[in-house]
């Protein structure tokens, strides 16, 4: 008698099978351009530590073409981060309720793009002015 063999599903490729699966991917994959860019602002905090010379070779560094395009990417992949994050947000959060009416979720979604769109046009302002 032959020994009966267990059934094991493959996981080879389980997140390509469903496009909500792709998207929350994709989102995870967006933590690491953050990640990266915190590592890049840190070695400037570091850079500015050790003299203006070394300030102003990394910000050189930063006029690379192979930098800028990291710019733009992790520009967009914050992007869709902060979209993906705001719309689940009202999901996640316990119903909210004002004057005994509940707060619609595009609602909840919309004033934290609002904040978002408000927080970075605060700090453009503020680089630019500096």
């Amino acid at each position: 008698m032959s020994a009966l063999k267990p059934y094991v599903r493959s996981m080879d490729g389980w997140w390509r099978r469903n496009p909500f699966f792709v998207r929350y991917m994709v989102r995870e994959g967006s933590a690491v351009f953050l990640a990266i860019y915190a590592v890049i602002l840190l070695v400037g905090v570091l850079r500015l530590s050790q003299g203006a010379g070394a300030y102003n070779a990394w910000l050189a560094a930063l006029t690379n073409p192979w930098a800028i395009v990291f710019h733009w990417c992790a520009l967009l992949m914050v992007a869709y981060h902060a979209y993906t994050w705001w719309k689940v947000m009202p999901k996640t959060l316990p119903m909210l309720h004002v004057g005994g009416r509940r707060v619609p979720e595009i609602a909840l979604s919309a004033g934290g793009w609002a904040a978002t769109l408000g927080a970075s046009l605060a700090v453009y302002a503020l680089v630019r002015w500096c």
